[in-house]
């Protein structure tokens, strides 16, 4: 939190000045009543004494004077706010190696059901495309409000076999390209959010897909899914599949997006539900004096009501 009128903080002298002398007034009478040295009498004039009630009334008072005080230096903060539109791509690797049974069930399985979690949670108003990839790239769907749409696609995903990253992210900017022509002149921000657990084999290098990315403004998330000791069956025989997680790791750097890596069904959700924080809000700085004003007066409030409970009048 930052104040954008310290200035005003000078105030904060002169209260605390009263609460010095608050002490000082205090001490002073505590004196005086000591003097008084018949305390069979003292005891009938006044029977009980209000004791630490007597300090709430005043120490209310103080808090709604640093409060307002701190309200006037107009004290600011970084808060979330959600973004009215975006467009984002999901990219979804549906290479065999998906098939892997190190995340339960398998990758493809769960990663799919990850996914649709995420389709779900991002704000109405985003477009949302998906592309699938494999030996080559394809835009499932394009770019759209229709959430239905979208998790029908994810639904009719089947794994095959390579694994075009570089491709997936070409044919995604291609699906933002589209929709942002439609836009005019004020298009959407965008990302990719891509998912793959292998290395790219086939298609155009990635490199050249990250800096097509990067020129463009496009930043590429990326989620490294499933362990080191992936496997599938292939012609009778375990054929090892790791998870391969620095080439998307640079992929990522290169176009200012984020990596994550998740080795289970309830990491990748957890993923999923940061990237989706991260795209769907952005984050502003604003004034939050009102807050510290509204306080202060409750805090007045209090201050009055305890008084007139106890002692019958407002201090």
């Amino acid at each position: 939190m930052t104040l954008l009128s310290p200035v005003w903080l000078w105030l904060l002298v002169p209260v605390l000045a009263i609460a010095v002398l608050y002490v000082v007034m205090y001490a002073r009478r505590s004196r005086y009543a000591v003097r008084f040295t018949n305390l069979d009498l003292l005891d009938k004039v006044a029977p009980e004494g209000p004791g630490w009630r007597r300090h709430v009334p005043a120490a209310a008072f103080g808090a709604m004077l640093i409060l307002l005080v701190v309200g006037f230096a107009r004290p600011s903060a970084e808060v979330s706010v959600p973004r009215e539109r975006a467009t984002i791509v999901v990219a979804f690797d549906v290479s065999a190696s998906m098939q892997a049974t190190d995340v339960a069930p398998d990758r493809f399985t769960a990663a799919r059901e990850a996914a649709r979690r995420f389709v779900q949670g991002l704000p109405e108003r985003f477009n949302l495309g998906l592309v699938a990839f494999s030996s080559s790239a394809a835009v499932a769907v394009p770019p759209t409000l229709d959430r239905p749409a979208v998790l029908s696609a994810i639904d009719r995903l089947t794994t095959d076999s390579g694994t075009a990253i570089g491709e997936a992210v070409f044919s995604s900017l291609d699906a933002i390209r589209s929709i942002d022509a439609q836009a005019g002149e004020d298009p959407p921000p965008s990302h990719i959010v891509l998912l793959s657990d292998g290395s790219n084999t086939t298609g155009r290098p990635m490199r050249a897909a990250a800096e097509q990315a990067a020129g463009g403004g496009v930043p590429v998330t990326t989620i490294a899914y499933g362990t080191q000791d992936g496997s599938i069956e292939l012609g009778g025989q375990s054929v090892p599949v790791p998870v391969d997680g620095p080439a998307l790791r640079d992929l990522a750097g290169t176009t200012g997006g984020g990596f994550y890596e998740a080795a289970s069904g309830d990491q990748l959700q957890a993923v999923y539900e940061d990237i989706g924080t991260s795209v769907g809000y952005r984050t502003e700085r604003r004034e939050v004096w009102p807050w510290f004003v509204g306080i202060g007066l409750l805090a007045a409030a209090v201050a009055a009501g305890t008084s007139l409970l106890w002692f019958s009048r407002i201090p």
